[in-house]
């Protein structure tokens, strides 16, 4: 099964690579430097804490991107440990500066997700632009050859996941206040 999702992964990036255009690049390069070290996501959130009417929403974030970042940066890209298709496929000249740590997941797109379960939940108001901002982040990190689609994938399904149990340690935490306050 892994051998047919890297020969699937290493298809499609050889398919995508020529497809370059300088606008689009330029676009590209734009959406992924947002996404680096999920700071667009970060600053989003923290913002969110200065008014009281979304303070609930930006600590909701910040649980769901600290999971996400134990999930994607301390556990799984150590132990997957996979290359990213630049360095495995012979040609590839890179857009933007080499990134250091390995492919598998995808952190700018788990992060992403993590704030669009999050939006999708406490504030659709907002959940569209959250949303077609982390779509172009995902897909820049395939169009800039940073990552195998099978990461992207996986950063989404992680990110997504990341939402949901940052919303459960939240709802525990103020059921665990709120108890504590009526000792």
């Amino acid at each position: 099964m892994f051998m047919l999702i890297q020969n699937f992964d290493i298809y499609f990036t050889k398919l995508m690579y020529p497809l370059k255009w300088d606008i689009l690049s330029k676009i590209m390069i734009f959406f992924t430097r947002l996404g680096d070290h999920g700071l667009i996501w970060i600053l989003l959130s923290l913002l969110l804490l200065f008014f009281r009417k979304t303070r609930k929403l930006g600590i909701l974030s910040l649980f769901s991107l600290a999971i996400c970042s134990i999930i994607v940066n301390v556990t799984l890209k150590p132990l997957v440990a996979r290359s990213r298709p630049f360095e495995e496929i012979e040609g590839i000249i890179l857009l933007v500066k080499t990134p250091l740590d390995r492919s598998f997941p995808s952190g700018h797109t788990a992060a992403s997700f993590a704030m669009v379960y999050i939006f999708f939940r406490y504030s659709r108001k907002f959940f569209i632009p959250v949303f077609i901002t982390a779509i172009l982040i995902s897909f820049s990190r395939l169009y800039l050859n940073l990552h195998y689609p099978s990461d992207v994938a996986a950063g989404l399904l992680i990110g997504l996941s990341s939402g949901f149990l940052g919303e459960k340690a939240y709802k525990c935490l103020m059921e665990y206040l709120k108890g504590s306050k009526g000792k």
